[in-house]
């Protein structure tokens, strides 16, 4: 059975001077954005598909965030505060609706990424951030990934407070966009002691800049038709996974330095999980027919079978995988 939370929206509590807010499950991450960016601040853990319809109470269960996410951490990073409707039809607080607040059992994290399976998020509360005055983009091209994670590394280990750093693999190579934010009087100066580490580098166009990480949120890229699908790696695994992908012909974004890949797939999703079961990797299914949204190598938990059975004893809210 499918529950319906559409309805169940609209922003119960803002604070800009807390930098917090508490919103209904159902509401729509746009509408957020949209009374945030009134007060000169955002989401910084990126969410993605805003302008697809996402809502809050679904990015918190798939647990996505986007390429954004970069320098200050993802979703998980910044939720406060839950309440939750737990498998025996019992309201469940956890957390606070602000940062001073946010104390007890951290049931507001482990809702993150949940797919429903341990209770029905109603609403949550989270902390928000102050948005950059602007951005600019630096486009560098290499022969192959290798190339590219090698000269990123001391780029990631620096000190160079990047916003996103996503890699999109082309036919005879691939594409480095690192994205950094900032007052303008010095983001001039900050790109170019970034070109100087990198060596090279081109500014995309102010018109392109900001279309382009939409275009990286929204998934423009994926086909109609095509499933889409997120895998945690790293930039160490990054190239292995990268080969086969190649080989199986997969349109593919890498983000986050390589830490996380973007999967699109035009045949059965059974085989790309057997895929990435042969890397040791688990996917989550964003779009396509799939029996459940984990594919790939989904290693069992103890400790969350525990969590389970302490919310839902009855097993009312069953995991199909």
């Amino acid at each position: 059975m499918r529950v319906d939370l559409t309805k169940l929206a609209g922003i119960v509590e803002y604070e800009p001077g807390e930098y917090t807010f508490t919103a209904w499950a159902g509401t729509r991450l746009a509408d957020i954005q949209q009374v945030l960016a009134e007060h000169g601040q955002y989401m910084p853990f990126d969410p993605p598909l805003v302008q697809a319809g996402a809502t809050l109470g679904g990015t918190i269960a798939a647990g996505v965030s986007g390429s954004g996410r970069y320098r200050y951490g993802g979703l998980r990073d910044f939720i406060l505060g839950v309440r939750i409707v737990d498998g025996q039809g019992q309201v469940v607080r956890g957390g606070g609706k602000v940062v001073k607040n946010a104390a007890g059992f951290d049931l507001p994290k482990l809702m993150v990424g949940s797919l429903g399976r341990l209770g029905i998020v109603v609403e949550a509360s989270f902390k928000v951030f102050p948005a950059p005055a602007v951005y600019t983009t630096l486009r560098v091209a290499y022969p192959m990934l290798t190339d590219a994670l090698a000269a990123l590394a001391p780029i990631m280990q620096g000190t160079f407070d990047l916003e996103a750093l996503d890699i999109v693999p082309q036919s005879n190579g691939v594409e480095v966009y690192v994205r950094v934010g900032g007052i303008e009087t010095v983001l001039a100066a900050r790109r170019a002691r970034l070109q100087t580490k990198l060596g090279a580098g081109t500014p995309l166009p102010d018109e392109q800049e900001a279309a382009f990480w939409a275009g990286q949120r929204e998934f423009i890229w994926v086909a109609n038709g095509a499933a889409l699908v997120k895998v945690a790696t790293t930039p160490t695994n990054l190239p292995a996974l990268d080969a086969v992908l190649t080989q199986a012909g997969t349109v593919r974004r890498y983000a986050v330095g390589g830490n996380l890949a973007w999967l699109t797939w035009p045949g059965p999703l059974a085989q790309l999980s057997d895929l990435l079961a042969g890397q040791g990797m688990a996917g989550l299914v964003l779009r396509g027919a799939t029996d459940g949204p984990i594919i790939g190598h989904a290693p069992t938990s103890l400790l969350t079978g525990r969590i389970r059975q302490a919310l839902d004893p009855q097993n009312r809210f069953l995991d199909d995988k």
